[in-house]
């Protein structure tokens, strides 16, 4: 699906984007530098993100690019580059708290360890990543901070509570850090995804009762792509959004 929407109100801003490297990450990356901004984006994974900045870096009309190697559970690292990110293309403008891993697990097995990084690494960054770009969108007067929610709490999905509780607090923390930063003129909302279509779902994750369960689920029966998520994480970026915060905005195909 090829987006055809512009934002003028994008051009030309500082987009940071955590896990931008594939999936829904790599999409948002490259949705935002079709609309001329300058994109920030951290991975763990350097291979595939090297290969979308040069794959990005040659497309007349683009917005420049920039990786960060980053592991996010090291929360300094993310603070500096944040800072890094700031310092090479200016003022961050917009941050999409994306990266995530919603790896199952038996909730009779975790253990405490188990249970401090599962949070790490889905929702601890999300606070600790809105923290660091609130002065730069302060001195700027105005935001948009989008955290990645997920639709699988809200349907009640077992086999991973570590992601679901995560998920689930993203938007709890998504209304207060949208109440504490609003007069700043810093919107905050969540965006909540149904079951995307990425590479890595469609390896690992959809067989034959996945589609079925899918085709049960959504109302409207088309595969849900990461394009779709990266259209509302435009709109809701942009000015045109420009009173939507501590909201959730569900691109779920009408499942829950």
């Amino acid at each position: 699906m090829t987006l055809t929407n512009q934002y003028p109100s994008l051009k030309g801003k500082t987009v940071f984007v955590s896990g931008g490297g594939s999936g829904i990450g790599a999409s948002l990356v490259e949705s935002f530098c079709q609309q001329g901004a300058k994109v920030a984006f951290v991975d763990i994974q350097e291979d595939v993100s090297a290969a979308l900045v040069d794959r990005l870096g040659g497309v007349p009309g683009n917005g420049e690019v920039r990786f960060y190697p980053c592991d996010l559970t090291d929360i300094e690292r993310l603070q500096s580059l944040i800072a890094l990110a700031a310092s090479e293309l200016g003022a961050i403008s917009v941050l999409i708290n994306n990266a995530a891993n919603d790896t199952r697990h038996d909730f009779q097995n975790v253990s405490p360890e188990q249970w401090d990084k599962c949070l790490a690494v889905n929702l601890r960054h999300h606070f600790f990543a809105a923290q660091a770009v609130y002065p730069y969108m302060k001195e700027l007067g105005a935001g948009s901070i989008i955290n990645l929610g997920s639709m699988s709490w809200h349907a009640g999905q077992g086999g991973m509570p570590g992601y679901t509780s995560s998920k689930a607090a993203i938007e709890g923390l998504t209304r207060g850090l949208a109440r504490d930063m609003g007069p700043d003129r810093i919107r905050v909302n969540c965006l909540v995804p149904g079951w995307v279509m990425t590479e890595k779902q469609l390896n690992e994750r959809v067989d034959e009762v996945a589609r079925e369960a899918i085709d049960k689920g959504q109302s409207v029966k088309d595969p849900l792509m990461p394009e779709s998520i990266s259209a509302m994480a435009l709109f809701l970026a942009s000015d045109d959004a420009s009173m939507c915060t501590a909201q959730n905005f569900i691109v779920d195909g009408g499942w829950i």
